[in-house]
């Protein structure tokens, strides 16, 4: 299998070296067939300098910012590779990640989809204690709707890897979502066409930024609500989001 890393950054300098450091690492460890493709989201700093300063690193601007646009961008530009491996710029990729992406396409056909949680590693501890806690519930919710409702799945943001053709067979992103929800669209629509899992397996690091800006509790709700309105529903409840790095 081919597989393309599509890593969406907007005025992200300050941490982009080390997500593809991290990406790099773990090709070389891995020993996979994959390249990195990094979207330049409309940066204003030395993100798209940064990123071409690494050899091997393709990198696509997309004037109209937007997270989905930049996802949406880095699809077109993934055109000849079998899987898709969305992550984001404020990521580290932990040693092992491709061996579990590979283990579990070679052994499930039918797999379309695989995603996991993230580990915040620049949280206080309590914080990272309410995650925990809230992806406890996040997996039983998964359990449900994929295995009792059939009515989608779960896919973490910034930690998911899908078939392209099966992306491609379901329409590919709906750039009419800004933020929020984006994940869920993934997960219910690529549930149409196969197997879309959650598993702890697939860990990811990533900045608890957000979330220690805006809280765990308000970031949590906001998720949950736009989880079940695109579960539901089909569209997102919230729009507005906030940059944090503004």
């Amino acid at each position: 299998m081919k597989l393309a890393f599509v890593i969406p950054a907007y005025n992200e300098e300050a941490l982009i070296g080390k997500c593809l450091e991290s990406v790099q690492a773990e090709i070389a460890r891995s020993g996979m067939n994959a390249d990195v493709i990094v979207v330049n989201n409309a940066s204003t700093d030395r993100t798209g300098e940064i990123a071409r300063s690494f050899e091997g690193v393709r990198v696509v601007d997309e004037p109209k910012k937007g997270l989905v646009n930049a996802r949406d961008a880095g699809f077109a530009a993934s055109e000849g590779y079998d899987l898709v491996a969305n992550i984001d710029s404020d990521t580290i990729v932990p040693e092992g990640w491709l061996d579990v992406v590979r283990r579990e396409f070679d052994k499930d056909s039918k797999l379309v989809c695989l995603s996991g949680p993230y580990i915040y590693y620049d949280m206080a501890l309590h914080n990272r204690a309410l995650v925990g806690m809230f992806y406890g519930l996040t997996y039983l919710i998964y359990l449900l709707n994929r295995f009792v409702l059939r009515v989608g799945s779960v896919v973490q943001g910034g930690n998911f890897v899908f078939k392209r053709d099966a992306w491609a067979a379901v329409g590919g992103y709906d750039r009419t979502i800004e933020f929020f929800g984006e994940d869920t669209d993934v997960a219910v629509r690529l549930s149409k066409v196969g197997g879309v899992k959650f598993t702890f397996a697939l860990k990811m690091k990533t900045s608890g930024r957000r979330l220690e800006k805006e809280g765990v509790f308000r970031t949590a709700g906001t998720y949950t609500l736009n989880f079940f309105w695109v579960t539901f529903r089909g569209k997102p409840a919230t729009k507005a989001y906030n940059d944090i790095r503004s």
